[in-house]
């Protein structure tokens, strides 16, 4: 095989890793397939180590650094990742910290890794969804979830009850923090304020136009199914394999997973094509 076709195939197989990360996500949490895969696909267009220039936004789904520790917190224990929930602890501001700089960017680096943050951004909106609805009473939308992404579910949820009851007023004089830092959103052309509705629907094109672009029926799936209640697997189970087998060999009670033994599990995973 020639170098051009080996490196066509890796980047065919990342590319079905990251579908199948999204399917699996998808299918773990009942989180619309489509929703997650457009969102991804106008956060990092797909790219899982994509990383922004402003901010501490990576992966996929462009986690902040305390996005992540917060579901990751909430949510992790659930897939395997209980030593990272239990490493996070929370201040009296509250804000998420770590108190040891190598665990923290180990877990901070898990952003990274497809199947980690596919499920863990499908776990994020099953939260939105439910809180968006107990407060409108009606269905969340995928165009409401990523307002949620967008304004957080707070403000999703004071967007929206505005916009069910009057879809025509203008958005800015309620939101004028995100309407200075995004104009474009906020304003038109001629910098008159938009309407909520008119708003939503540019989110809902956006975020339809992400879809669009990718061809979904010739995506190939791997097996998603798993046995009743079983979780995906993570790295951290990689880890916890490796650190568990060190420890053995050297005879200690506590080992914690260390850098490179979580470079190793991301390798190890990549090799399997999980």
């Amino acid at each position: 095989m020639s170098a051009f076709a080996d490196i066509s195939a890796a980047g065919a197989s990342a590319g079905n890793r990251v579908t199948n990360a999204i399917a699996m996500a998808s299918r773990r949490t009942g989180v619309d397939f489509a929703y997650l895969l457009g969102q991804a696909k106008i956060e990092s267009s797909l790219n899982p180590t994509a990383r922004a220039a402003t901010s501490s936004a990576t992966g996929l789904y462009q986690f902040v650094d305390q996005s992540w520790l917060a579901v990751i917190d909430k949510h992790g224990s659930e897939y395997g990742l209980g030593w990272a929930a239990d490493a996070i602890s929370r201040g009296a501001n509250g804000r998420y910290y770590v108190a040891d700089p190598e665990m923290r960017q180990q877990i901070l680096d898990l952003r990274k890794h497809p199947e980690t943050a596919s499920v863990m951004a499908a776990q994020h909106a099953a939260d939105n969804k439910d809180y968006l609805e107990q407060r409108l009473g009606r269905e969340a939308e995928p165009v409401d979830l990523y307002l949620a992404h967008f304004l957080g579910v707070g403000g999703a949820s004071k967007f929206l009850s505005v916009h069910d009851r009057a879809p025509d007023a203008s958005a800015a004089s309620m939101f004028p923090a995100a309407a200075r830092a995004n104009r474009s959103i906020f304003y038109d052309r001629s910098g008159s304020p938009r309407s909520f509705a008119e708003i939503r629907d540019r989110f809902a094109a956006k975020l339809q136009k992400g879809v669009d672009s990718i061809d979904v029926g010739a995506i190939q799936y791997a097996d998603a199914s798993l046995p009743s209640g079983a979780k995906t697997v993570q790295p951290a189970d990689y880890v916890r394999i490796e650190t568990q087998r060190l420890a053995t060999a050297a005879d200690v009670t506590s080992i914690r997973p260390q850098p490179e033994t979580a470079r190793l599990a991301y390798l190890m995973l990549a090799t399997l094509g999980r």
